[in-house]
């Protein structure tokens, strides 16, 4: 997924800064905030690297702001530690080293919580999300059977790693090979499929869900959500922020305000009632 997202090597490339609200509801937690680092608690805000074109989780609004169910998830985060929340629009690929080289704080871009990035930061885990497909309406694609097909991801996520596999195993079978169309980012994969250059598209299950709803008809679901695993706010290694977030989404489950968020974006399938740190299944 996107995040079920694979990290790359290059510095992030910062594109828009913008600044959280902090919700009204959400009143500081004292043991979450007594967790942050002392370098974010003096300066009152938290930096977060986010790749705003993976809607509904972040996104760019008709006026260029960051927004999503992730961002209002997050400004929530904030305020329940007493600080707020300033968003650095960032290449996908590039927010984990920007994290590991101190650029941002945390990386919140419905990164997939795995044992490889593990290795290298830290997951505050908050949500589950699978794989899902989707084709273009009227034209049916399984996922379990798209030998020879054309796929569309976005560059970086495990959703390429899981078409190649899906393709070696066809190479293996003595049929034809899928082909991964890699894009820089989500909506470019979507319209892909929509204007024929593809199969079918690959990404995690609210954002292909949302796809198809925004697609007015052209694209519609393919095949059912499979490999499910926990999305993760990443932030260095070692660092207090992982309980500190950790902390906020528990008192957010406990008042309320983390199903609010949820209901008001229409992702509740994929809600959680535990919020570990590095939750990683494979």
């Amino acid at each position: 997924m996107k995040n079920i997202k694979h990290t790359g090597l290059a510095v992030a490339a910062t594109l828009a800064l913008a600044f959280s609200a902090t919700p009204a509801l959400a009143a500081t937690n004292a043991a979450a905030a007594a967790s942050l680092p002392a370098s974010v608690k003096s300066a009152g805000v938290i930096t977060v690297g986010i790749d705003a074109t993976y809607r509904p989780n972040e996104f760019k609004d008709a006026q260029g702001n960051v927004v999503g169910w992730e961002v209002d998830l997050f400004n929530g985060v904030a305020a329940k530690l007493g600080v707020k929340a300033k968003y650095v629009v960032a290449t996908f690929d590039n927010i984990i080293p920007a994290i590991k080289g101190g650029k941002y704080d945390v990386g919140l871009s419905s990164f997939t919580d795995n044992k490889v990035r593990e290795a290298q930061v830290d997951f505050a885990n908050y949500y589950n999300a699978g794989i899902q497909w989707a084709s273009p309406t009227g034209k049916s694609v399984n996922p379990d059977a798209a030998c020879g097909l054309i796929v569309a991801v976005q560059t970086g996520t495990t959703e390429v790693d899981d078409v190649k596999a899906k393709s070696a195993d066809c190479v293996k079978a003595g049929k034809k090979a899928i082909k991964v169309l890699p894009y820089d980012t989500q909506d470019q994969a979507n319209a892909a499929v929509v204007l024929g250059r593809a199969n079918a598209l690959s990404a995690d299950s609210p954002v292909t869900e949302d796809a198809v709803h925004q697609s007015k008809g052209k694209l519609q679901l393919a095949g059912a959500i499979y490999g499910t695993a926990p999305y993760g706010i990443a932030v260095n290694k070692g660092s207090s922020l992982a309980k500190a977030i950790s902390l906020a989404l528990t008192a957010m489950y406990k008042d309320g305000s983390y199903a609010a968020v949820l209901n008001k974006w229409g992702v509740t399938a994929g809600g959680v009632k535990v919020f570990g740190i590095n939750g990683a299944i494979s």
